[in-house]
């Protein structure tokens, strides 16, 4: 009877612990390939040569040359992205960013990446800001936008 309980114990514990994760945000719908460093696109930025088409898909856009769709958790700025997306060639050179918070945390980065999925875009990254847009980004002396 005691092992019984405890084999009961186990497979309780097991399927609690399986079940957190989804509670969470998903897991990420990108390949480390797909991360773009921070460095790489302010030279980009710099040195006008081969600039990407930068999104904003967060709370407000920082990066010159980005255009803000807003936070694309919610369906109407997610709209607004596709809506902008649209038009360009399906292998344009594509950064999205949105520096909140960390990735595991942040509720518009996975929306963002999909949507470039959905539509078919080949060539896409996701800015590599692992802690916030302050952090990687304006405390590195990287371009910003003036307000």
């Amino acid at each position: 009877m005691k092992n019984n309980v405890s084999i009961k114990l186990v497979f309780v514990f097991v399927i609690f612990l399986s079940g957190i994760k989804s509670f969470g945000q998903n897991p990420e719908n990108w390949t480390q390939s797909q991360l773009m460093q921070p460095a790489d696109l302010a030279k980009a930025i710099g040195s006008g040569k081969d600039i990407p088409a930068i999104f904003c898909v967060g709370p407000k856009a920082y990066i010159p040359g980005s255009v803000f769709t807003g936070m694309s958790k919610d369906k109407d700025k997610l709209d607004k992205l596709k809506n902008e997306l649209k038009n360009l060639p399906k292998d344009k050179k594509i950064v999205v960013y949105c520096g909140c918070c960390p990735f595991d945390h942040c509720p518009n980065v996975r929306p963002a990446i999909q949507t470039l999925k959905d539509m078919k875009f080949t060539n896409y990254f996701l800015l590599n800001l692992v802690k916030n847009i302050k952090v990687d980004w304006i405390d590195k002396g990287y371009p910003v936008l003036s307000e």
